[in-house]
């Protein structure tokens, strides 16, 4: 401990719980992050540990000279860069840098602008008048890379460090500092792939965290606090377990497989050994994979879920059906059991579920598998078991509701 820190009368620890009186869901967190006073940084910052703990520094001179509206502000502030994954799973490249520190802070700050302290990076304020509230971090990072005022130095190589302490990284000469410091992470002396296990841990243990906070909110009945609308449902995308789609893909195409029993004297009868022929069980499925061909349903989407189809394609046999308001039966083809096939749009026009429901229904399939962007009526009821694959942002807002089993298909 330095002689100024010895001096500096400020604990950041005693004085949490008043800061944060008002604001349950960030006082149950801040009671699982270690808080830990240096005068090695300017103002404050996360990070994670060699411990794979997070941990928030912060200088002890530069909050005694704010308000309490300030520190409290501050506090959120810090708290929101690990709630967002700022400094572990949206990391760009692994690094933290200054470019992306900054993109980071402009989306926090969009939510807490009026109780930060002077100096802080806020959309539609100096220097980033032109840039708009409530953004991703990764949107303002897009939009600072391709800021004319920001661009490289010709003459700067990215080495050294940049004006926040934080390495140079190429990009963001020129940019103002940030209200805060990122660097000083643990794990210098480690490999890449030791280091993403740092940060793999550090996740799981904020995981916990975060549903160790939710659940006593929850508990409790004091409420969230100020933490909008939006940020309550990042907070439960996080910690809520995903389901992977193509487990679910494989499953239900697994459940669709009808048992074909043949006789074969190759196979003794269990029952009357050598007197009667055994049974040979051979189990396939015919699936219909329905191709809205809607505009919405993007080039991107279709080729992942296409990739995942040709592994399955053993277990099954597909017959794609592309449609619009209606049926394309000119462009209807059977995927043969074990084929590889690529994925061609035929046309693009509306969307009416009707038309591929009825087509699987007058034939004899075992499931049904509607690739959409679910803007459409609800559509009548299938004769075989019906399952919805979509993309993230259309799952959220479904133009109907359903109790068959929908999919986000993702990276």
């Amino acid at each position: 401990m330095t002689d100024n820190e010895q001096k500096s009368t400020f604990d950041l620890n005693e004085q949490t719980y008043r800061l944060l009186e008002s604001e349950p869901f960030f006082a149950h967190l801040s009671r699982r992050i270690n808080k830990t006073k240096t005068t090695s940084i300017a103002t404050a910052g996360v990070r994670i540990t060699d411990q794979g703990q997070f941990e928030m520094a912060y200088n002890p001179e530069f909050f005694e000279k704010l308000t309490f509206r300030q520190r409290s502000g501050v506090l959120k502030h810090e708290f929101y860069h690990i709630i967002l994954q700022h400094v572990t799973g949206r990391l760009p490249d692994g690094k933290m840098t200054k470019i992306w520190n900054i993109a980071t802070d402009l989306a926090i700050n969009s939510h807490i602008k009026d109780e930060l302290p002077d100096g802080a990076c806020i959309p539609q304020q100096e220097p980033f008048q032109d840039y708009p509230l409530n953004q991703s971090a990764e949107f303002y990072l897009k939009m600072l890379k391709e800021d004319e005022r920001f661009n490289q130095d010709p003459n700067d190589n990215g080495d050294g460090q940049d004006g926040d302490g934080q390495g140079g990284d190429g990009q963001g000469s020129g940019l103002p500092n940030s209200l805060d410091d990122h660097s000083g992470w643990g794990g210098d002396n480690l490999t890449d792939e030791q280091k993403e296990a740092l940060v793999e841990v550090a996740k799981e243990r904020l995981k916990e965290a975060m549903k160790d906070a939710v659940s006593e909110v929850s508990s409790s009945g004091t409420g969230w606090g100020s933490v909008s609308a939006e940020m309550r449902k990042a907070i439960q995308d996080f910690i809520t377990p995903k389901v992977d789609w193509r487990k679910v893909l494989r499953y239900f195409i697994k459940t669709s497989q009808r048992a074909n029993k043949r006789s074969t004297p190759r196979r003794i009868n269990k029952r009357f050994p050598y007197i009667h022929s055994g049974k040979r069980v051979t189990r396939t499925a015919k699936i219909a994979i329905s191709i809205d061909q809607s505009g919405s349903v993007d080039d991107k989407m279709l080729a992942l879920f296409f990739s995942e189809l040709s592994n399955l394609s053993k277990y099954a046999e597909f017959t794609v059906v592309p449609f619009d308001t209606e049926v394309s039966e000119e462009n209807v083809f059977v995927w043969k059991k074990g084929k590889k096939r690529t994925w061609e749009r035929v046309s693009c026009g509306g969307t009416c579920f009707d038309a591929p429901t009825n087509w699987v229904n007058e034939r004899n399939f075992d499931g049904h598998i509607i690739l959409t962007d679910l803007c459409a009526p609800k559509p009548r009821p299938s004769k075989c078991q019906r399952m919805w694959a979509t993309t993230p942002e259309y799952a959220e807002n479904p133009y109907f509701t359903t109790n068959e089993r929908v999919i986000v298909v993702e990276p």
